[in-house]
């Protein structure tokens, strides 16, 4: 919002992030950012009244896939990670430029709607990348009016190249069916993706590209290392799903000889720009050599529930100086963007990791690590405060909502209570993108024609693939008990520790 006049938005209460409460103050507005927080004399500023509205900073999204969008209600209800990414062919496969816009602008929607302003998003393309792909995600957060981070999933090894031990579980004839799957070779992807990244025709201020290697028991050692230094030399955050399911550390282990982040530091992979999705299975260790490295987490509670993965240990981290974020995760897997819920989940399951009440996440660090926690993964610069000099991503809440009836606590009330379901309004640098329930930027209802119709395209041109990840499921479903019954270091379920 460069050039335009001053707005001064009078007569809410500002959330202060530091306090928890929440002064009556005015925000004046100037070129998409906060210019002052105050009693603001400003006669040739626009005016905007925001009585009986308490006013929050926009919650940041640190992890989702825009293809979850249109992959809603196609996951099975009882699956664990990998036999979710088992299917992963038959929900993301023969989908059209049009259906991949569609999928990442449902996401943007529902994330505006929930008071999210902005997301790391890390999104698959079946069989391959596209420059065009990754040009049409970026196209419907911009034209959503949402800031994110787009960076397509690379990976240049199969879920049964990953798993040695489950193909070798598998009988004939389905083991020559899952050793015959093969991925392109990385060159391939890190070709598309650095024009991806060289023809990048959004602004980079709101919508920028990213790197990100799906998981890196997916990726070959030299993939991983010519990722980590494509980020690097182009100034892009690097991310991906690290230590998110047992299975996963303990095929580390068993491939590597030492955990996979010991090892992703023997590669030299490990820096400032990188941050791992999930981190529920990391050992102390572990923890503390991310955190002297400067990486980051992206906590993501909805579906690690969802996909019985376990729950992270969020405080060990925080006290080990590890950067935390907070993420949803995708639409598929955690059946919404609500990172009001995100936040909730994550002070409530801090409770689940013992008795020390003073150990648990309070709702004030919850808070931080959606806002200003998530912001420092995606690297966007001054956003997720109210604060002079930071982005005007703010969120609108009625106060005659029933959480916020009586008002005693704004934090506790907005963390613990809030749904989205008391949003007025949101803006995005300077400019309301939704307002009285309804969104100014996308016409929903043509999209939502449109999602219905890709839907029913999409589900009868992979009714094939469905019917062979169904046929494969039986053995990957054994090898999930299997490995989620087996020793571990560490303890990230309740069964774990009996």
């Amino acid at each position: 919002m460069t050039g335009t006049r001053p707005l001064k938005i009078t007569g809410g209460r500002v959330l202060d992030s530091k306090t928890g409460q929440a002064p009556h103050a005015d925000i004046l507005v100037v070129d998409g950012a906060i210019a002052e927080i105050g009693t603001i004399d400003a006669p040739a500023a626009e005016t905007l009244d925001a009585s009986d509205r308490l006013l929050i900073p926009g919650l940041i999204n640190s992890h989702t896939h825009a293809h979850g969008g249109l992959g809603r209600g196609a996951v099975a209800d009882r699956v664990p990670l990998e036999l979710f990414l088992n299917g992963n062919g038959a929900i993301n496969g023969s989908r059209t430029l049009e259906d991949k816009y569609i999928s990442a602008a449902l996401s943007a929607v529902e994330s505006i709607r929930r008071g999210c302003t902005a997301a790391f998003d890390l999104f698959v393309e079946i069989p391959t990348p596209s420059v065009e792909g990754a040009h049409a995600v970026g196209q419907a957060y911009a034209d959503a009016g949402m800031r994110a981070v787009v960076a397509p999933m690379l990976a240049d090894r199969t879920l049964f190249q990953a798993f040695p031990a489950l193909l070798d579980a598998i009988p004939e004839p389905h083991k020559s069916k899952a050793a015959a799957m093969a991925m392109q070779g990385f060159e391939v992807s890190l070709a598309t993706l650095r024009k991806t990244i060289e023809t990048w025709p959004h602004d980079r201020s709101m919508v920028r590209p990213g790197v990100a290697p799906t998981i890196p028991l997916h990726a070959s050692d030299e993939f991983l290392i010519a990722s980590s230094r494509l980020a690097r030399d182009t100034g892009l955050r690097f991310q991906t799903h690290l230590c998110e399911s047992k299975p996963q550390a303990i095929a580390a282990r068993a491939r590597y000889g030492c955990t996979m982040v010991e090892h992703l530091d023997r590669l030299g992979v490990l820096g400032p720009e990188f941050s791992g999705a999930h981190g529920i299975w990391l050992e102390s260790d572990d923890i503390k050599r991310l955190a002297a490295k400067g990486c980051a987490v992206a906590h993501n509670p909805p579906s690690n529930l969802r996909l019985g993965s376990g729950v992270a240990a969020v405080r060990e981290m925080l006290d080990a100086g590890l950067r935390v974020g907070i993420g949803t995760d995708a639409t598929n897997t955690s059946d919404g963007q609500n990172m009001f819920e995100a936040t909730r989940l994550a002070a409530f399951l801090s409770r689940l990791r013992g008795p020390d009440f003073e150990r648990w996440l309070s709702a004030d660090e919850a808070f931080a690590l959606a806002t200003e926690g998530s912001a420092a993964l995606l690297g966007f610069d001054k956003i997720g405060k109210l604060a002079a000099g930071y982005a005007a991503d703010i969120v609108f809440l009625r106060l005659d909502a029933p959480n916020f009836v009586p008002f005693r606590n704004p934090m506790t009330q907005t963390v613990f209570g809030e749904s989205g379901a008391s949003i007025d309004k949101v803006m995005i640098a300077g400019r309301i993108v939704l307002a009285d329930g309804k969104l100014l930027t996308i016409d929903e209802a043509s999209l939502r024609r449109k999602a219905e119709a890709a839907a029913a395209r999409l589900d009868a041109v992979n009714a094939g693939a469905a019917s062979a990840a169904a046929e494969m499921s039986k053995f990957v479903g054994t090898f999930c008990l299997a490995h989620g019954s087996a020793p571990c270091p560490v303890h990230r379920r309740l069964a774990d520790a009996r």
